[in-house]
């Protein structure tokens, strides 16, 4: 059982709606590649484990959210592939939460092979949007590429689960929001530039997956959903 104040969050509802209508009479991905904010490295890793453990990387939360697991399996030979298209290197880890918490509101049967990338905290904006690119090819084998972050994450400022959201998150999503339905990158190449940038990232972990997710796809994005948690937390999702 998972604590009712994670199911209940308009982002998670939204992901479970949306593979019951997604994937409903369609083909699932035939493996996932997952760039999460937790896993940060100063060059380019990626997991070979054929059998990743679930890693409770956090701390402070209800005891049963501890006992979850999600039993995905790896992919050695993808993982293999991508260090050779990427010149990362191949390492053993489980999935951190970053992987996790979405793939079993996605992929609650854990039936999708999944594959974990590293992010590596001192490349550049270009150099991400380029990983990205590297990535894109494997789309056409339905390999689906998934960026796991926060449009906003600026924990310090929490506030009570429902409180009014203040100008200065709103001012940044919109900001992001706006760039990716453009159709170009420049602008998110100089992010650090847009209204708000401390105040929504002291640390820019939680928005780089998006770089390399849009590297990955087309623009104009999809903007799936909008839902801000915690009065300061912006949920959204988009699709390239």
């Amino acid at each position: 059982m998972v604590p009712p104040c994670w199911d209940s969050q308009p982002a998670a509802q939204f992901l479970q709606q949306y593979a019951a209508q997604h994937f409903s009479g369609r083909a699932k991905p035939s493996a996932i590649v997952v760039i999460s904010a937790h896993w940060t490295s100063s060059q380019l890793l990626v997991s070979q484990t054929s059998a990743p453990a679930t890693v409770h990387d956090f701390n402070g939360f209800p005891e049963q959210l501890y006992r979850l697991r999600y039993n995905a399996p790896g992919s050695p030979q993808l993982a293999q592939r991508i260090a050779k298209l990427c010149a990362a290197q191949l390492v053993e880890r489980g999935f951190d939460h970053g992987v996790w918490v979405p793939l079993r509101w996605l992929f609650a049967d854990a039936d999708v092979p999944v594959v974990s990338l590293s992010l590596p905290w001192r490349w550049s904006n270009s150099q991400l949007l380029a990983l990205g690119q590297q990535l894109r090819a494997l789309r056409d084998e339905h390999i689906l590429i998934l960026g796991s972050g926060s449009l906003t994450h600026n924990l310090q400022r929490l506030q009570p689960a429902y409180s009014a959201t203040p100008d200065w998150v709103l001012t940044f999503r919109d900001w992001v929001t706006t760039q990716l339905q453009s159709d170009s990158l420049a602008a998110l190449n100089h992010w650090q530039q847009a209204p708000q940038v401390l105040a929504n990232h002291p640390s820019p972990e939680h928005f780089l997956p998006l770089l390399i997710a849009a590297g990955a796809g087309d623009l104009p994005a999809q903007h799936l959903h909008s839902s801000i948690s915690h009065g300061v937390l912006a949920m959204d999702a988009f699709a390239f």
